[in-house]
């Protein structure tokens, strides 16, 4: 099946509308498993539901005029990105309308607790994801599959397609820097 996945992949990269048709079967579920990984950060009541998230970001995947992904990490990839945008879109939208109000705040599982509050406001953690994506891109890739898209060290490792060790040790630091910039945020001291 991940041999079908990438080559339907390459196919839809191609212009094969087809094989777009072909390919939304064989990654719904992983593409649902993915928006409730991002909406179950969510401490209050969540903006969308998976399936309107899965569909919002299926419609905006498709919308692109011509998509270059090659890979099963690719489309993951974009896939969490463009969920994390939704979010960030609806949350600006509602903020706009709610003058300050509808700040979502989002646990953070993997931060030390004693380090960090127990939520983070979702904005504010794009953000942060957006400044380290400006110094290590990769870095912030591994943070937003394992946030966003709730991966696993090994889940993240094979859709990356680098090693365990590797996953582990950049984590470490971009854990340790989301930590950092996450409580000056919380502290209002913005770098």
């Amino acid at each position: 099946m991940q041999s079908d996945i990438t080559n339907l992949l390459e196919r839809w990269s191609d212009g094969d509308e087809a094989a777009r048709d072909q390919l939304i079967p064989l990654v719904y579920s992983e593409l649902r498993r993915l928006s409730r990984s991002a909406l179950g950060r969510q401490q209050r009541e969540s903006l969308l539901q998976p399936t309107a998230l899965v569909h919002e970001a299926w419609l905006r995947m498709v919308d692109h005029k011509r998509l270059s992904i090659r890979s099963r990490r690719q489309f993951y990839g974009l896939a969490a990105k463009i969920m994390r945008d939704i979010l960030v879109d609806h949350l600006r939208r509602r903020q706009s309308s709610k003058r300050g109000g509808g700040q979502t705040e989002i646990a953070l599982d993997e931060a030390n607790p004693a380090a960090l509050p127990r939520h983070i406001n979702f904005l504010v953690l794009d953000e942060v994801l957006t400044r380290l994506g400006g110094i290590k891109p990769r870095y912030a890739e591994i943070a937003e599959l394992r946030y966003m898209a709730g991966l696993s060290i090994e889940e993240t490792a094979e859709t990356l397609s680098v090693s365990h060790a590797t996953i582990e040790r950049e984590w470490g630091f971009a854990r340790a820097w989301l930590r950092r910039e996450l409580q000056r945020e919380a502290g209002g001291n913005r770098a």
